[in-house]
């Protein structure tokens, strides 16, 4: 039994086996690499661990994708500072965001929800383009992202990260973590950060980064009950998060619901209650049944100049798995049954948009694999959700190792999703364009849900070149929308309209990847990024406003050798290229608040020195932006803010220039 628990951790958790054996007499050691790709995993899925995470200012989950290529980065707006992910030329609300394999950033949290996970608590990341499991549910369109927290049983009795930067930004993170019992261990994570001081380096009368506190605690506790079969964790979690931002003398106690200054604030109050209990069968690891039950709280109190947005959703989330095999082990199945239930108090403006979605699904997973050059995931749902009505969603993942150290992969499927419309685009309630939805024939704001189909193919191969290392890989995935709500930017800077499509939009995504060892302990990684992203908008066809068709990625990493103290110098460079963006139409302002049809191309440079003095201590230096590119233009309109041609929404590039960090970590173990 002592196999099996990690196993079941690994298969119910975080689809990864741990093992926990000691070897007496042998010891093998292997340097762990920070991104991590298989060759024998069905789906095109990246292993991000928690080295990769401190090779830059981790703070929160939205800044854990700076060294890695298949996440891009980009600012929602130019006021909050806020950072947004996209995969395959697509944003996040087309990503399935899980902790520990239960939905996380959705709905409410769609626009800051990755902000609200610190970095040191997240012990790696699993990264999977594509369709995604069916087991996870039916809203994943170009893919998932999931994050594996620290696990009480493994982590260590004290860490400590302080943090400081030159943009006034500090972040303090301390876990706790003790073995109350044989079987129960716990886990107490402190983190708070605040922005107290008031930047405008571009001075454009705006904070460049808002005035920020947030307040972030976790317990969690994990029950180990080898000889049982049983594992279980319990998650207790309360978040507040305050941010002040707009014109620099902006005073909330006077200056609230007047034109005096133009200013807004966004307080966010979450809280979060999970439970998983998992089970093997005796005699038979093979087998074995899992329950994950969730609650949230997410209260967002916030407004834009004049207009106010708030959001509250209740959600409770419960999925029961089954595990087993049919004849042998090379035929698996997964099965079960899940419910989502969330009511949303939605206020925009005047209007009140609050409802209720609940849905109830089932799933069935087929696995076979050859344990050598081959295995194939077929997987349907049925769900009945009370807005989106009763459909089916299928899946397939396909393997195969044609030769020695490659792998080919297909993957196939269908997406459905609900259009939080608002709560996805709050960065334009930073503007004074008017919002018309068009539609009026739909359950969800007058839209019908989204629909979209994803296919795509990927190739890796592993070679040496002159005795080192190197592997090459591409992949290509193609994203065909059927009634996707429309967010139309193109037809006049005054307005934003919201309808369900009228003819194609789709999303080519091609990259191309080469990995070389330069010399030891000296590794390169570099992408280039191409982006096919056109929607059939009311005055034409367009690409995707705000994405950039083409895009290089450059990283470097050097580590010395490890002394007999454990002392070791660490230095990473990562170098981004952006390529042009389309931008909003902007041709009816007055001149001096128009832009260009296309953004131009920059580049960007990040750094980190890391000076690790013994295995419980280590500093840390970095830059971000060092080139010192930031966009010329980021708030159209700044001189009048209640005028008509107002617009902080257009970020293509960044609006704060160099800024630079130092921080520490130390542990005891």
């Amino acid at each position: 039994m002592q196999k099996i628990i990690p196993l079941l951790v690994g298969i119910l958790f975080s689809n990864a086996v741990f093992s926990q054996e000691k070897l007496n007499e042998i010891k093998v050691t292997a340097k762990r690499k920070g991104i991590q790709k298989s060759f024998t995993v069905t789906g095109n899925t990246i292993l991000v661990t928690s080295k990769e995470l401190l090779k830059a200012a981790c703070c929160n989950l939205a800044e854990s994708f700076e060294t890695n290529p298949s996440i891009d980065v980009n600012f929602a707006d130019a006021l909050t500072g806020t950072k947004q992910i996209k995969m395959l030329g697509l944003t996040s609300p087309y990503l399935m965001i899980t902790e520990e394999n239960i939905p996380s950033v959705r709905g409410a949290s769609q626009a800051y929800g990755l902000s609200f996970t610190p970095g040191t608590w997240v012990e790696s990341i699993q990264i999977t383009k594509g369709a995604g499991s069916v087991v996870n549910g039916y809203e994943s369109i170009s893919g998932q992202i999931n994050a594996e927290l620290l696990k009480p049983i493994n982590n260590i009795p004290f860490f400590l990260n302080v943090y400081g930067s030159s943009d006034a930004r500090f972040e303090l993170n301390t876990h706790f973590n003790t073995k109350i019992s044989d079987k129960w261990s716990s886990s107490l994570f402190l983190h708070g950060n605040t922005r107290t001081a008031k930047m405008d380096q571009n001075k454009d009368g705006f904070l460049d980064n808002p005035l920020a506190k947030q307040v972030n605690i976790l317990n969690r506790y994990q029950y180990y009950n080898a000889e049982k079969g049983l594992v279980s964790f319990i998650n207790f979690r309360y978040m507040n998060d305050k941010k002040q931002t707009g014109q620099l003398d902006f005073d909330p106690a006077k200056d609230r619901g007047t034109t005096h200054y133009w200013g807004s604030e966004i307080n966010t109050e979450r809280l979060d209650v999970s439970t998983k209990v998992g089970y093997v069968f005796k005699d038979m690891p093979y087998q074995s049944i899992g329950f994950q039950n969730a609650f949230n709280s997410h209260n967002q109190q916030s407004y834009f100049g004049l207009n106010p947005y708030n959001i509250k959703q209740s959600s409770y989330y419960s999925n029961l798995i089954f595990n087993s095999i049919i004849n042998n082990t090379m035929h698996k199945f997964a099965t079960g049954l899940n419910f989502t239930y969330d009511k949303y108090q939605e206020l925009v403006t005047i209007n009140d948009y609050s409802r209720t979605d609940n849905s109830v699904g089932a799933f069935f997973e087929y696995t076979y694999d050859n344990a050598d050059n081959f295995s194939i995931i077929l997987g349907g749902r049925i769900d009945n959700h009370n807005r989106l009505g009763t459909f089916v969603t299928p899946r397939l993942h396909v393997r195969y190792n044609p030769w020695e150290k490659a792998v080919l992969r297909f993957s196939a499927g269908r997406g459905k999703r609900a259009a939080n419309i608002f709560a996805e685009n709050q960065s334009l309630f930073a503007s004074s364009r008017t919002f018309s939805v068009l539609d009026n024939s739909g359950k969800i704001y007058g839209l019908n849900p989204e629909i979209a189909w994803n296919y795509g193919l990927s190739f890796n191969q592993k070679f040496l070149i002159f005795g080192k290392n190197a592997d090459v890989g591409f992949d290509f995935y193609r994203t065909d929308f059927q009634n996707q709500a429309v967010v139309d930017l193109m037809q006049s800077p005054q307005q934003v309209l919201f309808y369900n499509l009228k003819g194609k939009s789709y999303a080519n995504s091609l990259q191309l990847e080469f990995n070389y060892e330069l010399a030891t302990h000296l590794n390169l990684r570099t992408a280039y990024k191409f982006y096919d992203v056109k929607t059939d908008y009311l005055s034409g066809r367009f690409q995707k406003p705000l994405q950039a068709k083409n895009r290089f990625f450059g990283n470097l990493e050097y580590e010395t050798h490890l002394g007999d103290k454990g002392q070791q110098w660490k230095l990473d460079y990562t170098f981004n290229w952006i390529g042009a963006q389309q931008l909003p139409n902007t041709a009816s302002n007055p001149i001096a608040d128009r832009l260009p049809e296309f953004s131009k191309a920059y580049s960007l440079m990040n750094a980190q020195i890391t000076r690790t003095f013994s295995p419980t201590f280590e500093v840390y230096v970095g830059g971000e932006n060092i080139g010192n590119y930031t966009q010329s233009k980021a708030i159209l309109g700044s001189e009048n803010p209640f005028g008509a041609t107002f617009d902080a929404s257009v970020v293509y590039a960044p609006v704060f220039g160099q800024m630079y960090y130092a921080g520490l970590r130390f542990k005891i173990k």
